[in-house]
């Protein structure tokens, strides 16, 4: 009897501890939802905030272009910094986000050569190409090139990282015979 009674309190001080960690994971999930989920919003959110393109490219403004998908784990690492600049700059600069995933994009997508995202392509208000970042980047240096685009300099600079998602091959337009294409 002693021994049944023993194995009831084992199995009820079992399943408190279990509903204890689950609290606990809820809460914690709850507390540090900014932690696991900004990024992912902030990239769902780019393409909303951006200006089209078409417009970014004739209003005499400088222009940020990203190239980005949802999938990458480095353009979710890069988010928060971005869209800090954007914050700060959105004022005095076009901040243009393309998702490499969406087919109309494509002609921007072969135009600017994007092999890997995040790539960042900076123009001054006249439409040229000044600097193009590919991979993930230190914040101070896009910076300074955000800062660098009313210069004069001639020159074209391309920064890659190392650190960079390559695009996935888009098979939504392939044809085959049964794709009814």
């Amino acid at each position: 009897m002693q021994s049944e009674s023993r194995e009831e309190v084992l199995n009820k001080s079992l399943k408190a501890i279990i509903v204890m960690l689950f609290v606990i994971v809820i809460i914690s999930l709850i507390l540090f939802k900014n932690l696991f989920f900004q990024p992912t919003y902030l990239l769902k959110s780019f393409g909303e905030l951006s200006v089209d393109p078409a417009i970014a490219f004739k209003n005499n403004k400088p222009t940020f272009l990203e190239f980005y998908a949802e999938w990458c784990e480095v353009c979710k690492e890069m988010a928060p910094k971005v869209s800090t600049l954007r914050e700060e700059y959105e004022k005095d600069i076009n901040f243009v986000f393309l998702n490499v995933d969406n087919q109309k994009w494509e002609n921007y997508i072969r135009k600017f050569e994007v092999n890997g995202i995040p790539q960042v392509n900076l123009f001054d208000r006249k439409g040229n190409l000044k600097s193009t970042f590919i991979g993930k980047q230190e914040e101070s240096r896009i910076r300074e090139s955000i800062a660098n685009l009313e210069t004069h300099k001639e020159s074209q600079k391309e920064i890659i990282n190392a650190e960079f998602s390559s695009i996935k091959e888009n098979k939504n337009n392939d044809v085959n015979p049964r794709s009814h294409g």
